[in-house]
């Protein structure tokens, strides 16, 4: 049977493949995998070396086809303080030590945004340019380590990112590569994915793993399943519209959301294949006043007006598609000519985007392509908060 694959570097159990996530306003779920057993253990202080603090979890595996993943761990740490370096260390090994820093709870706050990642050399070239910045969460829209099935290609993608991913918190949904369903085989969906990044969904009032909610200073982050079922019936349709009668724009003036098929795409590839979801959720969008949509799948970036049912909209979200991380199917070069009036800038080009949200007001967003420095900015944006009546005026 295939396993999780060794390494001259990790013993069996040695902690591998660590990634860390946002649960709640003060705490963190540290990931990791084992090849062999361990203890669901993390040890953390606020000094190099000093651990005062600990916590213990769950420890689980999964089978596909022939393949038995190692052991992956899951444990909550907190409360924590907020704009803190913390150092850690995950079950009985002791050889390595791990640091992460807390998000702030007063703005700014940065997100680095990146869909599509991969794990080729275009990928490494856009987490060099992340981590060169100064991010304090990273959002992914879906089509993480594109495994298509092979898992032992989930455990090196969970090696290439540990560096960027246990040091600020990853914040995923899932994208169609994800799926890695096989009829009789292995009808199961998501398997891989639902094992190895655990979201906090059930903090936030969901059923699944697929899409949640999470707040970040005065952000409310919806984390939305494009392969999810989203029709007006549905269990996520209902979520969302409950998670969004919630909000309180006093309190997280902003409002974005991530998908992975995008609802708006001038590029030639995957065209359509967001509508149906658009179709459902849209309005629900629209009359919450989201102020950003962030899209995946097509291996290019765009920016779109704001915009809602396929016209200028100053109440509408400004969409976005950001699927250029560096995956190993390449770019989609290919666009609808002439640009649509509500398309502004659209490039295929392999990059990752950082949004600055300034106050409660003001945000900056900004593409940076990986062939230019990684501080360069290919395209920027102001964007005013929809909590502001001024900044929606509905268009004629």
């Amino acid at each position: 049977m295939l396993s999780v694959q060794p390494s001259d570097d990790y013993g069996p159990a040695s902690p591998q493949q660590v990634h860390i996530s946002v649960v709640g306003g003060e705490k963190m779920r540290v990931s990791w995998i084992t090849e062999g057993d361990s203890e669901p253990l993390v040890k953390y202080g606020t000094s190099p070396g000093v651990y005062d603090l600990s916590s213990h979890g769950t420890s689980t595996s999964y089978r596909y086809l022939l393949y038995k993943s190692g052991q992956i761990h899951d444990v909550l740490i907190g409360p924590l303080e907020p704009s803190t370096v913390y150092y850690y260390q995950c079950g009985s090994d002791s050889t390595r030590e791990f640091s992460f820093k807390t998000p702030p709870t007063q703005f700014p706050i940065t997100f680095a945004i990146v869909g599509d990642l991969g794990q080729t050399g275009w990928t490494n070239s856009t987490l060099q340019h992340i981590q060169a910045s100064n991010y304090d969460l990273l959002l992914l829209p879906g089509d993480l380590s594109y495994a298509d099935y092979l898992q032992n290609l989930w455990d090196s993608f969970g090696r290439v990112v540990e560096p960027l991913a246990s040091q600020r918190p990853w914040m995923v949904t899932q994208g169609n590569h994800e799926i890695e369903k096989i009829p009789v085989l292995h009808p199961e969906s998501f398997k891989a994915y639902n094992a190895r990044w655990r979201m906090p969904f059930e903090e936030s009032g969901s059923e699944s793993n697929l899409y949640y909610s999470f707040d970040v200073v005065g952000v409310h982050v919806l984390m939305l399943g494009s392969y999810a079922e989203f029709d007006l019936e549905s269990a996520q349709y209902q979520w969302l519209q409950a998670d969004l009668a919630k909000v309180d724009r006093e309190k997280t003036p902003w409002v974005f959301a991530l998908i992975h098929a995008p609802w708006y795409n001038s590029n030639t590839a995957h065209q359509g294949e967001g509508d149906q979801m658009k179709e459902a959720m849209e309005e629900l969008l629209y009359e919450a006043r989201v102020d950003a949509v962030f899209a995946g799948h097509v291996h290019a970036y765009e920016r779109f007006t704001r915009v809602y049912r396929g016209k200028e909209d100053n109440c509408g979200p400004v969409h976005i598609t950001i699927g250029d991380g560096g995956n190993r199917e390449g770019l989609a070069s290919k666009y609808i000519d002439p640009k649509p009036e509500i398309s502004l800038f659209r490039e295929a080009s392999f990059g990752h985007g950082q949004l600055k949200v300034v106050n409660q007001t003001h945000a900056k967003w900004s593409w940076n392509r990986n062939d230019d420095n990684a501080g360069s900015e290919s395209d920027a944006v102001w964007m005013k908060s929809l909590l502001s009546e001024e900044a929606c005026k509905k268009t004629i």
